[in-house]
Order: C-alpha cells, then sequence, then structure tokens
C-alpha cells in the first residue's frame, strides 16, 4: 500500500493528532483485568471532565482579568450565559491532580462528578460516579488522571473542544473494537457516518436519529456544516437512545463539543420521545436484524403504513419509523443489513414492494464488508425521499440510483477495512451528480459501480434492491491482440510448460532411484 494512502486511511480514523493513539496504548496499558466495558467510563468519564474543567478555566482567567470591570470569576451565571458548564470548587482538575496520588482520590473524582450534576442540571444523571468501588485500583486511578492532564495543554488551539472532542471519539472506536460485538452497538464508523452525511447534506433543519447510540450522527453533521462554511444553528438535533449506559455516552459526546441537542432516553418503538416530529434528515444506524423488539405489542401501531413488520425482525419496523418523522421535503439515509435488500421472509418482501411502488426509495448502496467492530454481517446504505419533485433537485419521479460500492476501502489491520476521502467522495459525488445537486457533475452509468434505474426494471427483479443486480459487470479492457495470435502464443506456452513438467518428473524419478525408493 502506498504510504500516502496509509496515511489517509489512518487520518480517517481520528488518529491525525499525533497523540491519539500513544495515549490510547499508555490508557489501555493501565486496563490490568477490568474489562473494557466498564473500564470505558472511567477513561471517557475522565476526558469529559478535563474537557468541562478546561473550557472553565479559560473563562476563568478570563473573567479574573476583569475583575476590576466588574466581572466575577466565582458567578455561575457568567459560564451559564455562554454555554460553559459550571465547575464548584471541588471539582475543578487542578484539586483532582494534585491528590491523584492518594488513596482517597475516588472518592474525591465521585464527589467531584456529583457536584457537577448538582449545579449543571444538563447534565443530571449523565455523569459515572463509580470511582470509590473496591474493584477500581486506585494508584491506576491516579495515573490514568496524570496521563489525561496532559492533554489540550499549551495553546489556546490544543485547548479547542475539538481537541478533546477527536480524542473521546477515536477512544469510543477503539473501546468498541475492544469490546466486539456489544461495542458495536453503540458505535459506527466515522468513514460509514461520513457517506450518509456527505450524501444527505444537512445543511439546514431537522435532523433526526431514533438510535442515535453515542451521537455519532450529529457530531459528523455539525462537521458537515461547519467544512462547508454553513451555520451550526441552522440545524436542530433530535435523538433517542434505549440504553441508558449509552445514552449518557450521547450526552457527553454532544456535551465535549459544545453541540444543543435534545436526546430521549427511552425505546423508540414503544415509548417515541417525538412522536409529533417531522424532520428534513433521518440519520440512523439502528441494530441489525433484532428479534427482540417486542413487536408483537404493536401489531395495530399507526407507522406500519406499508405492512405489519415481522416480530422476528425489525428493520422494516425501523424504515417505516423513519418514513413516518420524514417532513413532506425530508431525505433518510440509514444502515441496514443486506438481508433487507431482498428479504421475503414473514411479508418482508411485500412491505419493500410497497416502499419501491410508493416511490420513496432513492438510492442504494451496497458497503464493502469489514467496516464494522462488531459483526461481520455485510450492510448496505438505504436512501428514502419523501418526495423526489420537491423543487431542491431535478425530477426523479420513478427513478432509484443503485450503487456497488464493495469493492472500494482498504484494510487498515487483518479484521477491518476504511474507505478513504476519495472513496466517500466518489460514492457521494455520484449520488449528487445524479440527483441533480447545484455545480455536481454530468451524471453517467458505470458498468459495476452505478446505474439509473427506472422503477420497471426494479419490478422485473421482484423488487429486490441489491445493486449488483442492476449495476452490471465491471467494463473490461479491449483486448487488441487477434485471435489466431492468442492462440499461437498461449499454444506455446502450453507445450514450454508440460516439458518442463516432463524434466521435472524424470528429475525427480532419478532422484527417487538413487535413494532407493525407484524401480
Amino acid at each position: 500500500m502506498p504510504k500516502g494512502r496509509k496515511a489517509k486511511v489512518k487520518k480517517e480514523n481520528g488518529a491525525n493528532l499525533g497523540f491519539e493513539a500513544k495515549l490510547w496504548a499508555a490508557a489501555d496499558a493501565l486496563r490490568n483485568n477490568m474489562d473494557a466495558a466498564e473500564y470505558k467510563h472511567v477513561v471517557l468519564g475522565l476526558i469529559f471532565l478535563k474537557y468541562i474543567s478546561d473550557a472553565f478555566e479559560a473563562k476563568h482567567a478570563e473573567l479574573a482579568a476583569q475583575k476590576s470591570q466588574g466581572a466575577d470569576p466565582e458567578d455561575p451565571d457568567e459560564y451559564k450565559a455562554v454555554n460553559i458548564f459550571w465547575v464548584p470548587k471541588e471539582a475543578r482538575w487542578q484539586k483532582l491532580k494534585a491528590n491523584a496520588p492518594q488513596p482517597t482520590i475516588g472518592k474525591m473524582v465521585d464527589d467531584a462528578m456529583a457536584a457537577i450534576e448538582r449545579d449543571n442540571p444538563l447534565l443530571k444523571g449523565v455523569l459515572p460516579k463509580d470511582f470509590a468501588r473496591p474493584g477500581l485500583d486506585k494508584q491506576r486511578l491516579g495515573q490514568i488522571i496524570n496521563l489525561v492532564s496532559d492533554i489540550a495543554l499549551g495553546s489556546d488551539a490544543d485547548r479547542s473542544k475539538d481537541t478533546l472532542g477527536r480524542v473521546y471519539e477515536y477512544f469510543l472506536a477503539r473501546f468498541a473494537s475492544a469490546e466486539g460485538k456489544s461495542g458495536g452497538q453503540f458505535y459506527t464508523p466515522r468513514s460509514v457516518v461520513r457517506v450518509l452525511v456527505e450524501m444527505l447534506a444537512p445543511y439546514k433543519g431537522r435532523v433526526y436519529d431514533p438510535c442515535c447510540g453515542s451521537g455519532g450522527m450529529f457530531v459528523q453533521s455539525e462537521k458537515f456544516i461547519e467544512a462547508h462554511s454553513g451555520k451550526l444553528g441552522d440545524i436542530s438535533i433530535y435523538g433517542q437512545e434505549s440504553n441508558y449506559t449509552t445514552w449518557r455516552l450521547a450526552k457527553m459526546n454532544l456535551a465535549i463539543r459544545g453541540i444543543d441537542a435534545q436526546i430521549a432516553h427511552g425505546d423508540t418503538f414503544h415509548k417515541d420521545g417525538y412522536p409529533d416530529l417531522k424532520a428534513e434528515y433521518v440519520l440512523a444506524n439502528p441494530p441489525f436484524n433484532d428479534s427482540d423488539w417486542r413487536g408483537d405489542l404493536l401489531r395495530d401501531d399507526k407507522r406500519w403504513a406499508y405492512g405489519v413488520p415481522p416480530t422476528g425482525n425489525a428493520n422494516f419496523a425501523w424504515v417505516q419509523h423513519f418514513i413516518f418523522h420524514l417532513a413532506p421535503t425530508g431525505l433518510a439515509g440509514f444502515v441496514l443489513a443486506n438481508g433487507s435488500m431482498a428479504s421475503n421472509q414473514s411479508g418482508e418482501g411485500e412491505i419493500r414492494k410497497k416502499i419501491i411502488e410508493a416511490d420513496l426509495v432513492d438510492c442504494m448502496v451496497a458497503m464493502p464488508g469489514q467496516l464494522f467492530y462488531s459483526t461481520q454481517i455485510p450492510v448496505c446504505l438505504w436512501f428514502l425521499a419523501r418526495n423526489k419533485n420537491n423543487g431542491r433537485f431535478r425530477d426523479r419521479r420513478g427513478e432509484t440510483l443503485f450503487i456497488d460500492a464493495r469493492k472500494l476501502g482498504t484494510l487498515i489491520d487483518r479484521v477491518h477495512r476504511d474507505l478513504t476521502d476519495e472513496d466517500i467522495t466518489k460514492i457521494a459525488g455520484t449520488y449528487h451528480a445524479w440527483r441533480g445537486d447545484k455545480g455536481a457533475a454530468e451524471y453517467t452509468d458505470i458498468p459495476g459501480f452505478c446505474k439509473a434505474t427506472k422503477v420497471e426494471e426494479i419490478r422485473k427483479h421482484g423488487h429486490v434492491l441489491t445493486p449488483g443486480r442492476y449495476v452490471g459487470a465491471e467494463a473490461q479492457e479491449e483486448d487488441s491482440e487477434p485471435f489466431a495470435e492468442k492462440m499461437k502464443r498461449l499454444t506455446a506456452t502450453l507445450r514450454q510448460q508440460m516439458e518442463e513438467g516432463k524434466k521435472l518428473d524424470i528429475a525427480i524419478e532419478k532422484n527417487l532411484k538413487e535413494l532407493g525408493f525407484g524401480k
């Protein structure tokens, strides 16, 4: 692999500040026998505490310099007015760092977390408070505090929330890898999220993720707007997460970046946190093939406009939930297992057919394997449009774009693949060209990669949405060698190989005779 390409892949994993990998290695060395799922909250909780302490201290110094003008560095309202969390004296990082070697450090961290929650209602019930437990080695805890103390020191740029945010994101990814399946339940690889975000381009409006995990979709949406010189306040964020532990991670992940979001806790199917929400964008990575969603209790739900989903698989319950929450001009992009594109079990094929016939399917993308830390199940991306002729793009009624991206991506280790910037640009650019984005290139079908397809052709394939059925075979280079000459060359090669084979047989027979094994 060329050095430049490998570096770019590494950058996409978030390890481009130079110290994340070293920091992870040092932190992981302190884990001892603690399970990664448990250790995660120790480290991420401390990183979060360090972040809010850094932001607080910067504002505190600013207010202290303005004391002669009436500023009060110990007034909580001064901080809340600029969306900075107030950190009471007993919770400030310098105090924790100074006491890191003490055996009572665990209780001090717990007290600090409790004090911050007490004075900042937005964080109530979010922060981990189990650092005093006997099973946590206090010497190692002190070492981790010293390790985290080295993050975001130095210049103003180093102290920016993005530095700590990127460390937090990198650690989320590494914990997902260390935990395996359970980690993948809340972590969607950055490159997958980026494909969704780059394709949908959520510049303005409501962004909704009803199974938001640790909040990666929202972080990338804000990064997209920032990268394209948009206004971060132009989107409103709504999320929901059923797993309480993961919900806390999401709240911290968003708070660490100053992202204002409404994140509900609860089961999306049985206690929809936003029953009346209609969003301009839905981005999601729901649990794959969830068989434990208690669908038998929701047989008559108003969300099932295209058919009652099977109780043994929540895939099409999620799809219909997304559709239900789309605004009249809304777009949805989400990850599903490949089976969703072709399955006819338990009425899934009939639901998919109705969704296709309602002209909601805008684009289908087959993704390469090995993208996820948690599963080897191959996945695809669905893109739905509530109205394909809403004036935002060209009139696409009766059309669907198929993209087969299975050959893209680069292995970053033996079992994990990642998409490069070029891969993501190729996929998203193809979609933008096809749907007619302003300034996009002209769209052209590419055999083996993409095909613009009419609904009539999808009907001929039994309403199966697998891109490989539509994009055809990759174009082969034209063979300019005349047939007669090719046959002559291949025959000569074959004859030569046969002669060499005979010589080898004779040599082997001779050696066997010398060893006494011959006839």
